[in-house]
C-alpha cells in the first residue's frame, strides 16, 4: 500500500475537519463497497481456484475417494471435504 500525503489529495477544509479527530497518524480509508474487487479477480487466481474446485467436485461425484483426490491435488483431506461439501 502506498501512502499519500493528505495535503496533496484533500481540500484544505476537509483536511481541517479530519484534523479535529486525527493528527499525525496513519489512517486507512477503505474503498466504497461497490468499488471493491473480490480476492484474485485481477490476477486470475480466483478463476483458477474455482476451476480446480469444480474438477475436485466432479471427481468426487464420479466415484473418486476423498483420499485419492487429496493425493492428486496435494491437499489435506479436510480441505477436500470443505470444497466438496461447501454449499
Amino acid at each position: 500500500m502506498k501512502y499519500v500525503n493528505a495535503t496533496a489529495k484533500l481540500p484544505a477544509s476537509l483536511l481541517t475537519e479530519i484534523q479535529k479527530y486525527v493528527q499525525g497518524e496513519t489512517i486507512y480509508i477503505p474503498k466504497q463497497e461497490q468499488n471493491q474487487k473480490k480476492w484474485g479477480s485481477d490476477s486470475g487466481a480466483r478463476k483458477r481456484l474455482d476451476e480446480r474446485n469444480a474438477k475436485i467436485k466432479s471427481q468426487f461425484q464420479t466415484g473418486s475417494t476423498i483420499d485419492q483426490i487429496a493425493a492428486d491435488y496435494y491437499l489435506s483431506v479436510e480441505t477436500i471435504k470443505k470444497i466438496i461439501y461447501k454449499k
